[in-house]
């Protein structure tokens, strides 16, 4: 038995700061319709919605603050 080798390849699953946001956005959009969806239903969750759209606002951030983080500063 050799022990070890699932850990063996995790250097290879780090995610570069693009893949992170490409995966960001991709959620951003997800939770976008997935919003929309619920909005149409004749009897809204409107806490499921509110949450969603709180978590919405935070992939938001983190998308703003990760691009900052690619982008050099000009005016350093």
């Amino acid at each position: 038995m050799v022990k070890g080798v699932e850990g063996g390849d995790a250097a290879n699953h780090e995610m570069t700061p693009a893949m992170r946001l490409m995966t960001l956005q991709s959620r951003h959009k997800a939770l976008d319709a997935k919003i929309t969806d619920l909005q149409s239903m004749p009897y809204q969750n409107q806490l499921l919605i509110q949450r969603l759209k709180k978590e919405k606002l935070r992939l938001k951030d983190a998308i703003e603050r990760l691009k900052d983080e690619m982008i050099p500063d000009l005016n350093a």
